[in-house]
């Protein structure tokens, strides 16, 4: 397992792909600061603004497409090098190939994305640790359930890219918002109630938009854990030529 996870590490270790990723993480940090340097100290404003940033630009768009970026290539150079097989063919149970290529996802996105969401909410609102914490932690769970949808789309389907974009601004972007029952399947939902849950008072402006705080825990956990078992038993029951 450790060896396919170094593996998998230096593949997403891209020179460009760490750039791109970078510069989405640090862009909701740069707008922030210069909102806060250009708006001046208008509280109520600056609260709108930061559930904006996190629950329209962070959580609905940058984390998901960072996610995606990583977790449908996690599969892709074997895909097309077609050497998925010298995988396949070792004494491996699948789950511990599987397992290697979302760690490796999370270990690269799920950091990265969780300071960007905590730097946005500290240069915003001033460094509350409780807040701080419900936050980085919702935004890595976050990012955890999306690696592990994105990455069985990875190796199904070699549009996954395209597939995993439209399921993200069409489903968790709009029909999510419009719907509050779909946000019992949204990962965009999950993120967001779970901040709400573990800080009531700081994330005051997002209880319209959240679902019970154990319902998010028990999609975000279901998620994660069903779509891992669903790119197992693809590496089992796939032909690899």
């Amino acid at each position: 397992m450790v060896p396919i996870l170094e593996l998998s590490l230096r593949q997403l270790a891209g020179r460009w792909r760490l750039l791109i990723i970078f510069f989405l993480a640090s862009l909701p940090v740069v707008i922030t600061v210069l909102v806060r340097v250009l708006g001046g100290d208008d509280e109520s404003a600056q609260d709108d603004f930061v559930q904006g940033m996190l629950g329209g630009m962070i959580v609905a768009a940058i984390m998901p497409i960072v996610a995606m970026t990583l977790a449908t290539a996690a599969f892709g150079n074997e895909l097309e090098d077609r050497t998925l097989s010298y995988l396949l063919l070792k004494p491996v149970r699948r789950i511990f190939v599987a397992l290697p290529k979302l760690l490796a996802t999370v270990i690269v996105a799920g950091p990265l994305m969780a300071a960007s969401s905590v730097a946005v909410v500290s240069v915003a609102l001033g460094m509350e640790a409780q807040t701080a914490v419900a936050v980085g932690l919702a935004v890595f769970l976050g990012v955890v359930a999306y690696s592990a949808v994105f990455t069985w789309a990875g190796l199904i389907s070699s549009h996954a890219l395209g597939f995993a974009l439209v399921y993200v601004f069409l489903w968790e972007g709009i029909i999510s918002g419009f719907l509050s029952g779909v946000r019992y399947l949204s990962i965009r939902a999950y993120t967001l109630s779970i901040m709400f849950g573990m800080d009531e008072t700081g994330m005051s402006a997002l209880e319209e938009s959240v679902i019970e705080f154990p319902a998010a825990i028990v999609g975000a956990a279901l998620v994660t854990a069903g779509f891992l078992w669903l790119t197992v038993r693809r590496l089992r029951t796939m032909d690899v030529p």
